[in-house]
């Protein structure tokens, strides 16, 4: 499966009280370099997930993404030591997509990125107000180099 995403800086808060749905994530990495193994609590959901590298335009890559039980998830993310990050996923619905906009907590307080998955890589979206730069394929802002980062 491919994802295709975009993900920019957020410029204000407004999109909280749009979100119709707030998830409290918990992720690590068992291995951070491309393909990245991610284990991943979704409120009460335990999740694994293999990325493959980005192409060269940082905006696909391949996806398998895979439920298991929240105990084997609990025990994995032990297992990824200081490779870990905490943040509060928002869904926020503007003009036909779903934005997942995430704030960081812990050692990357004040963080917070907004993505957009597309269906196709040159699909047309609308950018909320509430978005900023965009950071698509800037390594600074992937997921696995944030949980490496002390």
């Amino acid at each position: 499966m491919q994802e295709i995403e975009r993900k920019y800086l957020v410029t204000s808060m407004d999109f909280v009280r749009e979100a119709t749905e707030v998830i409290p994530i918990d992720q690590g990495y068992l291995h951070a370099q491309p393909p990245t193994v991610r284990v991943r609590l979704w409120g009460e959901q335990g999740f694994i997930t293999i990325k493959g590298g980005s192409d060269p335009s940082g905006l696909a890559r391949e996806e398998y993404e895979y439920e298991i039980p929240l105990a084997d998830a609990c025990s994995l993310l032990e297992l990824c030591g200081s490779h870990r990050l905490s943040k509060v996923r928002h869904l926020v619905p503007y003009r036909g997509h779903t934005w997942e906009v995430d704030i960081f907590t812990g050692r990357h307080e004040g963080l917070v990125l907004a993505e957009i998955e597309l269906s196709s890589i040159g699909e047309q979206y609308d950018l909320p107000p509430w978005v900023g730069e965009e950071v698509t394929g800037d390594p600074r802002y992937y997921n696995a180099m944030l949980a490496r980062k002390q």
